[in-house]
């Protein structure tokens, strides 16, 4: 893959999530915001739904050749190699709340192989990106963008561990690793969703799990964290958004990590 194609796409995608960070934003702590419910009971909204239409205009514009797979839109095939994934609301439980810690994940896939991601916090002013061979990225507001990379901790004692929701795991009947993880860990906080595996990419917490994750979750993370020197797989240790879950993990912790979660 030539590397100027790969930077035209990472160029694009930041300036195409701005794009979506001012339509989000416009909705979120609305008085009235109105939420529906999706066959899996899951909340949606009418910033999820016009962000992906957003995303996915400016994909068709720009590079109509590329596939399409979003959270809310389903899949699109394209003929070029490469096939964009979308989360435009990643944390929407947060959004309708107006805790701020909901992100927009806009992943890059080519050949099948996770190669750039972008995992922006509209309500905080912060981005994190990264694509292969250009590294990764970590940008505050109007602050020049800094090399983003993970912790150097090295046991689990010192460790900070994040989670999403702590009833997946008693849904999948492995409460056991999650109170593992939780009395082995230094610290232990729910600052779940994109934003867990963000810290772990800046150095801010050391690992973060996922018990259930889809490919829109996952696709904008595992170039971030890998770039940022870290690990992004599933609890069997394969490095893949296909395996329903997920971590996010510094070089040192992933074995231990990985014991837990086996």
């Amino acid at each position: 893959m030539p590397q100027p194609d790969l930077q035209a796409r990472l160029d694009f995608a930041l300036n195409a999530y701005a794009a979506a960070k001012t339509l989000i934003l416009g909705y979120y702590q609305a008085a009235e915001l109105e939420v529906e419910r999706k066959r899996d009971s899951s909340p949606v909204t009418a910033a999820d739904k016009g962000a992906e239409q957003l995303l996915r205009a400016e994909i068709a514009q720009k590079f109509p050749g590329d596939g399409v797979l979003g959270e809310e839109f389903g899949d699109t095939p394209g003929s070029s190699g490469f096939r964009w994934i979308l989360d435009p609301i990643d944390g929407t439980k947060s959004f309708i709340h107006g805790v701020p810690l909901f992100g927009t994940l806009i992943g890059l896939e080519y050949e099948g192989q996770c190669v750039l991601g972008v995992c922006g916090f509209p309500a905080l002013e912060e981005v994190v990106y990264g694509a292969t061979g250009l590294g990764a990225w970590w940008q505050r507001g109007a602050a020049a963008p800094r090399r983003a990379w993970v912790s150097k901790v090295e046991t689990l004692s010192e460790a900070l561990f994040c989670c999403t929701s702590i009833q997946r795991w008693d849904t999948i009947g492995r409460r056991d690793a999650f109170d593992s993880l939780v009395s082995k860990a230094q610290l232990a906080r729910g600052w779940g969703d994109c934003y867990g595996h963000a810290l772990v990419a800046t150095g801010r917490a050391d690992v973060m799990v996922d018990a259930g994750l889809n490919p829109w979750d996952g696709a904008a993370l595992v170039p971030i964290i890998r770039e940022a020197g870290g690990h992004f797989v599933d609890w069997k240790g394969q490095p893949t958004i296909y395996g329903g879950n997920g971590v996010s993990v510094n070089a040192h912790l992933k074995d231990e990590v990985l014991a837990i979660l086996a």
